[in-house]
């Protein structure tokens, strides 16, 4: 199957750069180009895209706005996005992946992180390091819960952990620690597919688009809490 890959960024040098590196590859393709918000949402729909590597800074409606209203259309639930930024601390990152994101990528990423990153995000999985999960992540989840997300200071995603079995708290708490499911599988002494079922488990209960938004909801949960260095 061919994943659609739409490029939203303002910079028209880059988005040219990013289609000859995606439609090199014989499993994706480029099926269109936004250079702001409201063109990618519009894209998005017209083009039924699978991933849109959004750019987070954008003149007018920025990636942080068109990641909004894309995850809240019911129709585009399907849909994955990547944020671009230049630099991996942003501000902004967390509040993307608070909105829907499935998780961040540095412009300055090389061509096989780019193209991992999409399989990656078109998979369902979270582009989250274990560093970026554990320092940044953290620190900014810490600061308070999404108002932009959680209208009730996080209560609605604590009340609804206690749907969770123990062993999917469990796991819950290791994905929220940036582990693999093979790390995982490895730590509990259990099999890949096992923890694959909980983590499908845990977000279907949880409401999670994907495994980022297991992360988000980990921490503004308050289930698991950054530790200070």
């Amino acid at each position: 199957m061919t994943i659609r890959v739409l490029l939203a960024d303002d910079q028209a040098l880059l988005r040219s750069a990013f289609k000859v590196l995606v439609n090199s590859e014989p499993d994706m393709e480029v099926v269109g180009e936004a250079a702001d918000g409201v063109q990618a949402v519009a894209l998005a729909r017209s083009e039924r895209a699978d991933v849109v590597l959004m750019d987070i800074r954008m003149p007018g409606t920025d990636g942080l706005a068109a990641t909004r209203m894309i995850t809240a259309d019911p129709e585009l639930s399907a849909v994955r996005i990547v944020m671009l930024t230049t630099f991996e601390v942003d501000e902004y990152v967390v509040q993307s992946l608070r909105a829907g994101a499935s998780g961040f990528l540095g412009k300055g990423a090389e061509p096989e992180e780019l193209l991992g990153a999409i399989r990656i995000a078109h998979a369902g999985e979270a582009l989250l390091s274990p560093a970026a999960t554990k320092g940044l992540i953290a620190t900014f989840l810490a600061q308070g819960p999404g108002a932009d997300v959680v209208g009730d200071g996080g209560r609605g995603r604590t009340e609804r952990l206690a749907a969770l079995t123990a062993r999917e708290r469990e796991v819950l708490v290791l994905v929220a620690g940036g582990l693999s499911n093979d790390e995982i599988a490895e730590r509990l002494d259990v099999s890949p597919l096992t923890v694959k079922t909980h983590v499908n488990r845990a977000m279907a209960k949880l409401g999670a688009r994907d495994r980022a938004q297991l992360v988000v909801t980990a921490y503004e949960s308050g289930l698991v809490r950054p530790r200070v260095e």
